[in-house]
């Protein structure tokens, strides 16, 4: 496993080649065990995994993640506010 992930790049493949399949209209597809168990080590319904995969760029504008680590990230640049911090604790947390 790669330092900081919490799973493997194999089954990161899985995940990505599960959304594909699920994004794309000519394709059938859903989200596999395998996928499902990321996820949920991510702590990120599947409902939420396509939301924020499918419209990331309209969820989020700056630094996304958890909100301990985004008020780190702030904090670390001097910044008062947490842009997208209601999206990240929204669809990133269950």
């Amino acid at each position: 496993m790669p330092n900081g992930l919490m799973f493997s790049v194999k089954d990161y493949i899985v995940l990505v080649e599960d959304t594909g399949r699920i994004v794309r209209e000519d394709k059938r597809g859903a989200i596999s065990s395998s996928s499902q168990t990321i996820l949920n080590r991510l702590n990120i319904p599947a409902e939420n995994w396509l939301k924020i995969t499918t419209e990331f760029g309209s969820l989020f504008k700056g630094a996304v993640g958890a909100l301990p680590a985004l008020t780190e990230y702030c904090e670390h640049l001097e910044r008062k506010l947490r842009q997208g911090a209601s999206n990240s604790q929204r669809w990133l947390c269950a």
